[in-house]
């Protein structure tokens, strides 16, 4: 089998640098997006299944995730992934975005549409996007959701990484613990590293209402999502998939809930090595 190596690098941007690794290779330029409860660790076992597939595989950790500092909320994601994109390629890359990430690709779509060779969303969170009332929630995730908003009051942040965990991992329908083993210790570890660093999370997000605009964005996209998610993420993903002029497949991974990558990293890279082909077959 072939010997995948990946390659540290750092990204100055300011004050701060922001931590990154390459899986390098001849093949299409793929830059991973992490989710807001997660950072780089979570995408290596798809980056490596791409990069053995020949795909020229990137990801960095977002400010405030990872080995990533969280300096003053002063920042813009979209500008730290331009300066990323800078460094490591001169060509259009596609960028998989998950949750938070994939909010992050499509306001690059379209900030930067030169820079965009296409899009893999995966249960994308959109800038803009109205966000629900609580009551309209579906029962087990309001009740999550209330649960973590009294451990952020009493600034129990293990608390706070475990419901995380148990909304985005297990998914809200339970049961706790469906996700064990390796997965589960590094969504707490990297859950509890964020909580931590404690910068809010609406930091360095742009101004682009994304949400108004999807049907300008002209990259060819795929959107896939767990079907054990959020309901209202997976309300969000069909609306996206339906709106996107140049969408190219729609994908649900049974079985799994936010992060799919974590459970079925080897159904996901399959997903992206799909996406990102000169035909998307």
């Amino acid at each position: 089998m072939k010997r995948i190596t990946a390659q540290g690098f750092t990204v100055r941007v300011g004050e701060i640098e922001l931590a990154g690794e390459r899986r390098r290779g001849d093949g299409p330029v793929i830059v991973l997006l992490h989710a807001g409860v997660a950072d780089r660790r979570s995408w290596r076992a798809v980056a490596d299944a791409l990069a053995v597939g020949g795909a020229d595989v990137v990801s960095y950790d977002r400010r405030g995730c990872g080995e990533t500092p969280a300096p003053s909320p002063d920042f813009s994601h979209l500008d730290d992934l331009t300066r990323v994109l800078d460094v490591v390629t001169g060509e259009p890359a596609w960028l998989v975005g998950s949750s938070m990430g994939g909010a992050l690709a499509l306001d690059a779509a379209l900030a930067a549409p030169d820079r965009v060779a296409g899009l893999v969303l995966i249960a994308p969170a959109v800038s803009g996007q109205p966000e629900p009332d609580l009551a309209e929630l579906d029962p087990d995730s309001r009740r999550i959701i209330e649960a973590m908003g009294a451990a952020d009051e009493s600034g129990d942040l293990a608390e706070m990484a475990r419901l995380e965990v148990l909304l985005w991992l297990d998914g809200p329908s339970g049961p706790e613990g469906r996700v064990g083993g390796a997965a589960r210790e590094l969504a707490l570890a990297m859950s509890a590293t964020i909580l931590a660093a404690g910068l809010p999370e609406d930091a360095g997000q742009s101004d682009i209402d994304t949400w108004s605009r999807i049907e300008e964005i002209r990259a060819p996209a795929s959107v896939t999502w767990g079907d054990r998610d959020v309901p209202f993420g997976i309300a969000t993903s069909r609306t996206v998939a339906e709106r996107l002029p140049a969408l190219r497949a729609t994908e649900i991974l049974t079985g799994t809930a936010h992060l799919p990558y974590l459970e079925q990293p080897d159904a996901v890279a399959a997903i992206i090595a799909r996406a990102s082909s000169p035909l998307g077959a």
